[in-house]
């Protein structure tokens, strides 16, 4: 078994026209030779992901999927043009080859970029790695740093700055992501109703502006072979802009699944934060918070809007599921997950609740004296 992350068949009807895509990179500057052997990527569950092989070149194609309006979470030209943007300033973004607008080649806009050979950390770790506690924690701090050096790199007076939206970032995503899960609501999930009232009372100011990436996960990463605790490239910017460096965070974080968490998550687990040496999400934010320098009073805000913002994300993908628009049998179950993303907000909130009401905090203190050590 290869611990470098391959490609495999093209999936039925996501069929990609090897030889209309060499000509056009020809014709526009690449010297490839040889014909393209093309193997597609099962991760990215929005944007298709090819790798092409020629004799001289590894390439990697980006397309949006079938029957998608380009203009929308399918950007190809943002996303190029974000990659592009951030090179000089973070080493670790793929090498951008070319952005085709010409739909008589493939059908759709698509970017190609050079691939960077290497390990991504999925949900098991290649055994062949033999990973001890001190190597984990090790991979587990330098996944972070990489997250803190992307929040740091100086965007003002860069094209990466037409990006934002200015001033109020946390409450124009707050107030989207409420809209997305009317929109996708079936009647088996919960309504969210005390949940998304609390998020729109809690608000905070803006902790500060800076470039995110907006799905920070391990599997989005890519390991050195050689030096496998070693961050060498990023991954899937899609979702990339100017935001609150904390929500990020808070994002991320829904999906860091822990060994002590219940089967529900443990099910859902697409990286290897359960392993021993990971940090535990509390120790995520404090190893942050310490690093940055950056201060919060509620981060249970941030917490459970990254747990709600996950819940519309598998409800979106449920109610295709629901509405029979996709028979994908890995769908059926995601409603269940959706009640458990839900219970666990709640319990989020009442604990931040209880920690922020002084005559309960008393309470507590008075019973660990009475309760026998």
């Amino acid at each position: 078994m290869s611990t470098i992350d391959l490609g495999g068949a093209v999936r039925a009807g996501e069929e990609l026209d090897v030889r209309a895509v060499g000509n056009w990179l020809i014709e526009h500057g690449s010297e490839i030779s040889g014909p393209g052997e093309v193997t597609q990527y099962s991760g990215g569950a929005s944007n298709w992901t090819y790798r092409l092989k020629y004799k001289n070149a590894d390439l990697i194609l980006r397309r949006p999927p079938k029957g998608t309006k380009a203009k929308s979470a399918h950007d190809m030209v943002r996303e190029f043009n974000v990659q592009n943007w951030l090179a000089p300033f973070y080493p670790v973004v793929p090498e951008m080859v070319a952005l085709c607008q010409d739909e008589s080649i493939i059908g759709c806009d698509f970017y190609v970029m050079k691939r960077i050979e290497g390990i991504i950390p999925r949900a098991k770790l290649p055994p062949e790695l033999n990973f001890g506690e001190k190597e984990v924690r090790e991979l587990c701090i330098n996944g972070l740093n990489k997250l803190i050096e992307l929040h740091d790199v100086p965007y003002k007076g860069t094209k990466l700055e037409s990006l934002g939206k200015g001033d109020g970032y946390c409450r124009r995503q707050v107030e989207g992501w409420d809209i997305r899960y009317d929109k996708a609501h079936t009647i088996n999930v919960p309504s969210f109703k005390f949940v998304r009232e609390w998020l729109k009372n809690n608000i905070p100011e803006d902790s500060k502006s800076c470039v995110i990436h907006n799905d920070w996960r391990f599997d989005n990463i890519i390991l050195d072979p050689k030096n496998p605790t070693q961050v060498i490239g990023v991954l899937d910017w899609e979702m990339a802009t100017i935001g609150d460096p904390l929500m990020d965070l808070g994002s991320a974080l829904a999906y860091w699944v822990e060994d002590t968490d219940g089967q529900i998550f443990k099910s859902t687990r697409r990286q290897p934060t359960h392993l021993k040496g990971m940090f535990t999400r509390k120790e995520v934010v404090e190893y942050y918070l310490e690093k940055t320098g950056l201060k919060t009073e509620n981060w249970a805000f941030y917490e459970v809007f990254g747990i709600f913002r996950l819940a519309v994300i598998a409800q979106q993908i449920y109610y295709r599921y629901y509405h029979k628009q996709t028979d994908n049998p890995a769908f059926k179950d995601f409603w269940i997950i959706i009640h458990a993303l839900h219970i666990r907000a709640l319990k989020l909130i009442g604990k931040q609740k209880i920690e922020a009401n002084e005559i309960a905090q008393k309470y507590i203190e008075k019973m660990k004296e009475l309760l026998p050590k």
